[in-house]
């Protein structure tokens, strides 16, 4: 089994995040809020000012970066989790459940209250990593980002929702990896 490790990005790690963004926007263009031509031309500045406004989560494979997830604050006690993609070739290994419990482990350690996303229609692979860590279909839609003919949904885990998996340190019948901050 890999060894799977999942931190904080911290400005000075821009090129790492770069890299991870413009892999997924490469790899899923339809799935993100951006493109690659907008994201590629962002200066190293740019990206220092996102990684100051939002924590970034990267997780490791074995020491190879191999996935993201972000979350800011969208509203008083409400918090939006951005940015989620894992490496085709790190998909199915857990990768995704600890980055979303990291994330949902640092909202709730700084006493935010609700996370909420949005998916785009049809991907039920998104939806079931989410709807495994307590989120749930609010109801709402909306046009997707930069692809309107397409559509994305809301979803929300409420305060407090953690999953039974999650309370005993397991997520989607997986182990719980190690996770380093």
């Amino acid at each position: 089994m890999p060894t799977l490790t999942v931190r904080v990005l911290e400005p000075s790690d821009w090129r790492v995040c770069r890299a991870l963004r413009l892999a997924a926007l490469t790899d899923s263009p339809q799935a993100f809020g951006s493109t690659l031509s907008r994201e590629q031309a962002l200066t190293e500045d740019q990206w220092k000012r996102r990684l100051e406004n939002r924590n970034q989560f990267v997780a490791h494979e074995d020491g190879e970066p191999c996935g993201l997830a972000g979350l800011f604050r969208s509203a008083p006690g409400t918090l939006e989790l951005v940015s989620v993609w894992v490496r085709p070739a790190s998909r199915g290994r857990g990768v995704g459940d600890l980055l979303l419990s990291a994330a949902l482990d640092w909202a709730e350690a700084h006493g935010s209250g609700e996370v909420r996303l949005w998916v785009t229609e049809g991907n039920a692979a998104a939806e079931g990593l989410y709807a495994r860590h307590g989120f749930r279909r609010t109801g709402a839609h909306r046009a997707a980002g930069n692809h309107p003919d397409e559509q994305e949904f809301a979803m929300l885990r409420p305060a407090q929702a953690r999953t039974r998996a999650e309370r005993n340190g397991r997520a989607g019948g997986q182990p719980r990896p190690r996770q380093s901050r």
